[in-house]
């Protein structure tokens, strides 16, 4: 199974300061003011490391994460209204 993060309230998905200092920290990255949450790969294992060692410390202003998990072979994507996300099975669309 993936795991992928998602925010569960209005507002949208964002890190808090720490968690962003983590993950610059973790990663391997020497300015950790060049992160920003919306950059980061949902599935990225470090990303999810962090939201499961910090919980709620790790949301960001205005958001409440939450890890999902979904199949390996499932092509997804991230649904949103007003801030608040789920994934979503991709299918084709036509317009």
């Amino acid at each position: 199974m993936k795991k992928v993060a998602i925010n569960i309230c209005h507002g949208g998905f964002n890190l808090s300061p720490e968690a962003l200092g983590l993950y610059a920290e973790l990663a391997g990255i020497a300015d950790a003011h060049t992160v920003y949450a919306w950059d980061i790969p949902r599935d990225d294992a470090i990303l999810i490391g962090i939201i499961q060692d910090l919980a709620d410390t790790a949301d960001g202003e205005f958001s409440k994460l939450k890890i999902v998990e979904i199949p390996d072979d499932v092509e997804w994507e991230i649904g949103e209204y007003d801030g608040v996300e789920w994934i979503a099975e991709v299918h084709r669309k036509w317009q």
